[in-house]
């Protein structure tokens, strides 16, 4: 399984956890040696994430979801529904009980009490019906949504209500990370990547990136900087409070989908797995 196709890593604080095809869920303690853990599902798993160092939740195909209350050493499921024929891409959880799941077609799940019960969340924002890529808290509390064709949402009072945003791209995005105390960054497809200082106010301002292979997945640095993986194994760091960017070297070429930052280090999966690339900011 640690060779195998990952799709999500996450820090609960303890250790991370991440997650991929054919239910895999694999634990450790510094990013180097992974373990396995039995999983109540074979459905492939898009997305994990932890709302305290004991309590998360992973999502995937056929709508699947699954939770853990111990920190991930083991997990049960809570939705799994094949003749729908969708799957989430992700999952965010403001805390022990509240949380959303996202994915295909605007699929869009909600919980109030930990994920005893799900349920599909109506709102404006998914009358296009274009995928949900995924769902990221901002430093402020608000809530982003990212996704294909350009679509872009809003909260300001952790989902009640949502509004659609004006998007500086019209194709797909499909990460968005919280940059200052306000903003956001959305990476997506031929190597775009915008930041906002206020993401209502609807000014992007392009990155100049050194390539045009397409990014599926980010997440902030310690110091405030940005880190994007992508197609063929490529990881940029950006710098000067995300102006520039530089390349990191990665000698595996393969395709990645998303990062975690630990100390002074990367933890990377993607299509083979695991990688520990050393980060010496």
């Amino acid at each position: 399984a640690g060779q195998s196709l990952l799709l999500d890593v996450e820090d609960t604080g303890k250790r991370l956890i991440a997650v991929g095809e054919r239910g895999h869920v694999l634990g450790s303690l510094d990013g180097k040696e992974w373990v396995q853990v039995p999983t109540p599902t074979r459905a492939t798993l898009t997305a994990v994430d932890f709302a305290d160092a004991s309590n998360g939740w992973a999502v995937g195909h056929d709508a699947a979801i699954i939770r853990s209350r111990d920190g991930g050493r083991s997990w049960v499921l809570q939705n799994f529904e094949p003749g729908k024929e969708q799957p989430f891409l992700d999952v965010l959880f403001l805390d022990a009980k509240r949380g959303f799941a996202v994915g295909a077609y605007s699929m869009m799940y909600a919980t109030s009490d930990g994920g005893e019960t799900w349920e599909d969340y109506e709102t404006p924002i998914r009358e296009d019906q274009w995928h949900f890529n995924a769902i990221t808290r901002l430093n402020n509390g608000h809530l982003f949504i990212t996704g294909e064709a350009g679509t872009l949402a809003y909260s300001e009072n952790e989902g009640e209500t949502w509004e659609s945003l004006e998007s500086p791209y019209e194709s797909s995005m499909f990460d968005g990370v919280p940059v200052g105390e306000t903003g956001v960054m959305i990476v997506g497809l031929r190597g775009n990547v915008f930041v906002t200082d206020d993401p209502a106010a609807g000014e992007w301002r392009p990155l100049q990136m050194p390539g045009e292979n397409s990014l599926i997945g980010a997440s902030a640095l310690p110091n405030g900087e940005v880190v994007m993986v992508g197609i063929n194994g490529i990881i940029y760091t950006t710098r000067n409070g995300a102006t520039a960017v530089e390349v990191l070297n990665n000698p595996v070429g393969i395709t990645l989908g998303a990062v975690q930052p630990v100390a002074d280090a990367l933890i990377v999966v993607g299509e083979a797995g695991t990688q520990f690339i050393p980060n010496k900011q």
